[in-house]
């Protein structure tokens, strides 16, 4: 199947935070407390997703609260923090949300997203991922990791369903409101 048609049946769109809605960099203060920087590109593709009604969500192995106020801001449906069995969050996803696999697209970086890679509908890899993840994955990013790949897997999945005239209009609406 030719990945625009998988991109066709996307109704979500998951992703991955450390690696690839970042560039992977943590800084820790003296206190434990983690900052992490994410770039504004990526942000205004997952509000684009939303704005043509694609549900969000993050399966991320780590915990941080600067993801949760990342997200929040973001509005995204499903957030799942320090997960290491990313595939049955998946499947439980998918049992909320009333989802198929093959309605599911995943973007990630590393050996903790091949699971989830090798059974969602669209499968992404950022430009800098691990080479197991770019062999499984249907669509590579020419952007790395936090610097706008999650963004282009977005515009890939819009085009694809034909969905950029619906967002023109819906951000010309939102601009005339004063």
């Amino acid at each position: 199947m030719r990945n625009t048609e998988r991109a066709k049946r996307i109704k979500m769109i998951l992703m991955d935070v450390d690696g690839t809605l970042t560039d992977g960099t943590i800084l820790v203060f003296p206190d434990g407390e983690e900052l992490k920087s994410y770039h504004v590109r990526d942000g205004m593709g997952i509000l684009m997703a939303h704005l043509v009604g694609l549900k969000t969500g993050i399966i991320t192995g780590k915990s941080s609260r600067a993801l949760e106020k990342r997200a929040a801001k973001l509005k995204i449906d499903e957030v799942h923090q320090g997960i290491l069995d990313k595939k049955r969050i998946l499947e439980d996803i998918c049992r909320r949300q009333q989802l198929t696999f093959e309605e599911i697209a995943y973007i990630g970086d590393d050996l903790g997203d091949l699971e989830v890679i090798k059974v969602v509908g669209l499968a992404g890899a950022v430009a800098d991922a691990h080479p197991l993840i770019k062999q499984a994955s249907h669509f590579i990013s020419s952007f790395p990791g936090g610097q706008g790949a999650v963004r282009e897997f977005i515009e890939f999945i819009l085009t694809a369903q034909e969905r950029w005239p619906e967002i023109e209009e819906k951000l010309t609406e939102l601009t005339k409101i004063k």
